[in-house]
């Protein structure tokens, strides 16, 4: 049975648009200003705190902004690659810091964060790079690929499954594991769940149309590094796969759940009822987002002590 706190915060992050004195939801079209989408999202998180015990620090990556988001007392060899979401458009080391602080908080690990090329001014495969750019920066700090655990949200949680099979084109190790919160996983957007799951999520409606259109700019969306669920993940690490019921990206997930078991690949799989897209980073606003945090974090450190 879902909390009564989950209901209420929900329905107003749902409803958030009467908060600005509009009564119905937000429909994006092809008047969106991502510039002016940017801004607001970057003022409302100026305001956000780290988790407590956990600082940030900048560094670069070869030209790439970034930030280690550090817990107290973390081991020195371990790491988390976190990949921020954003609907490919959005979000950056600004934006998500404080959403990882808990992760790094929760898994004890200095947890890398950092800034990719979004698009449209940057469409795919730039972000797909700039995360191999990340991860092959861990291995060059002589992070071994066996502490390293990989994540995200959302879009990043997409390029978490990317770059996965990135690393496998170009014969890299694997890092020990991956999470992937709430992917999209077919480009294309045809999964019905966008239909029958819409009135109960919190996306803004034509959100994956018109942002995922920017990001794609006209290239195969069968291709697997967009839509991972055309991928081959056999030899793939363990994958922990999580998704609300209330999810636009739900058949998404399903259906990335059923190739990544044909493929062979070791995964928790987890569906949460009545939740919506990326809940887990609303931890510890209610009861069913903290224990996601808490069962990811969980699968983090119990693979990063296999």
């Amino acid at each position: 049975m879902t909390s009564l706190r989950s209901k209420i915060f929900i329905t107003l992050i749902r409803n958030r648009q009467i908060f600005k004195g509009k009564l119905k939801r937000k429909i994006i079209d092809d008047s969106f200003s991502v510039e002016k989408f940017r801004a607001g999202i970057d003022k409302a998180s100026a305001r956000m705190k780290l988790a407590k015990g956990v600082h940030a620090e900048e560094t670069d990556i070869d030209g790439m902004y970034a930030e280690w988001i550090i817990p107290e007392n973390p081991p020195e060899n371990k790491v988390l690659l976190y990949i921020h979401g954003g609907g490919f458009i959005s979000g950056s080391c600004l934006t998500h810091r404080m959403h990882v602080s808990k992760f790094a908080k929760g898994t004890g690990l200095k947890s890398l964060l950092f800034d990719y090329r979004l698009a449209p001014e940057h469409p795919f495969p730039a972000a797909v790079e700039d995360c191999v750019k990340a991860y092959q920066y861990l291995l060059d700090q002589s992070y071994k690929p066996e502490n390293i655990v990989v994540g995200g949200e959302s879009a990043g949680a997409t390029l978490t499954l990317a770059l996965l099979l990135k690393l496998k084109l170009l014969a890299l190790p694997y890092p020990k594991a991956a999470f992937s919160i709430s992917p999209l996983t077919d480009a294309s957007c045809s999964a019905d769940s966008f239909n029958y799951n819409y009135k109960h999520d919190v996306a803004p409606k034509n959100s994956w149309k018109i942002w995922t259109e920017m990001y794609i700019a006209g290239n195969d969306t069968k291709d697997p590094f967009l839509s991972p669920q055309f991928g081959d993940f056999k030899g793939i690490p363990p994958i922990h796969l999580s998704v609300g019921t209330f999810e636009i990206h739900l058949d998404d997930c399903r259906k990335m759940a059923e190739v990544l078991k044909r493929d062979g690949v070791e995964l928790t799989y987890k569906e949460w009822p009545k939740m919506v897209h990326a809940f887990p980073l609303l931890s510890p606003l209610f009861p069913e987002a903290k224990k996601a945090m808490e069962e990811i974090c969980g699968f983090v450190r119990e693979k990063l002590n296999d």
